[in-house]
């Protein structure tokens, strides 16, 4: 009898499907490699099975991976809800707690998707300049131009004529850079436009930068703090699908403090070991990862 009933457990184990294990994305791009690598490791520490499919390609592919449940989870930015759901002109976007607020709010009510604490970071446009100019913010580098400054931009063509580009950092900031004042480089590599400023080729000592980008830090760039919002915030935060939420609530409470911790100084600086540096992405974010246990 005892035989017989170990059995007819051992088939209902059995039957009993395997939970299947957390699906993690990201986008193409070596933040979006860090913070991938993050979120697997972390699951994967607090015992969740996870799976990594990581650096799948731009937001639009990662973005209907995740809606149509082929992934579960992955970094994505607050500010692509104005594009999302086409609210681009709509100025809460550029507001970082509003934002954020927003795409929350939206993505649950229209997709079931969960976004989670998103970190104190904001990897938007931004003109960044050399330390030695000693500039900290936009409205700083306002008054520097129009106190007669000397100023060089290395910018993209699209950096230098879109209204969401300098156009909008002028017209909030009140300032106006001269054509000559401007140097227009092929394509829209930040990477061509902060080189040049750190080593003041043709006398640039300003270029346009991304927010997080790795090099500025190991460039001796700063990134002018945009207080007025002249542009839209993007704060990376982990995107959920509900149903993983409500499997595993205990998610939240694994990345958030985590993402917490990455500042503007520190994406960058992490993103710099691997843009610049060479190391790989998986370990840098493990490196991080004990760094703050």
């Amino acid at each position: 009898m005892l035989r017989r009933l170990f059995f007819v457990l051992l088939l209902l184990l059995a039957s009993v499907p395997a939970r299947a294990a957390i699906v993690v994305g990201s986008k193409i791009d070596t933040e979006g490699a860090l913070l991938g690598n993050m979120i697997v490791l972390l699951l994967k520490q607090h015992g969740l099975a996870a799976t990594a499919k990581l650096q799948l390609g731009p937001t639009e592919i990662v973005r209907r991976a995740l809606i149509a449940g082929e992934i579960d989870i992955y970094p994505e930015y607050t500010g692509n809800g104005a594009f999302f759901f086409h609210q681009e002109n709509d100025p809460v976007w550029r507001d970082a707690d509003k934002g954020y607020a927003r795409v929350k709010e939206l993505d649950r009510a229209r997709n079931r998707l969960v976004w989670l604490a998103p970190a104190p970071a904001n990897n938007t446009w931004a003109i960044a300049v050399r330390r030695d100019l000693k500039l900290g913010t936009l409205e700083e580098f306002a008054r520097y131009v129009d106190g007669g400054g000397t100023v060089r931009l290395a910018a993209s063509a699209e950096f230098a004529s879109s209204p969401g580009g300098l156009p909008s950092f002028e017209k909030t900031y009140g300032f106006k850079l001269a054509r000559r004042q401007l140097v227009t480089l092929a394509g829209g590599n930040t990477a061509a436009t902060i080189r040049a400023a750190a080593e003041h080729i043709s006398g640039v000592n300003a270029g346009m930068a991304y927010g997080t980008d790795g090099a500025l830090s190991v460039l001796g760039l700063v990134a002018l703090r945009d207080d007025k919002g002249a542009q839209v915030v993007y704060r990376p935060a982990p995107v959920a699908r509900e149903a993983v939420m409500t499997a595993h609530p205990e998610i939240a409470s694994l990345l958030d403090p985590v993402f917490a911790t990455l500042t503007l100084r520190k994406l960058q600086m992490l993103n710099a070991r691997i843009a610049v540096e060479g190391f790989d992405a998986r370990a840098v974010a493990a490196d991080y990862l004990r760094s703050l246990e």
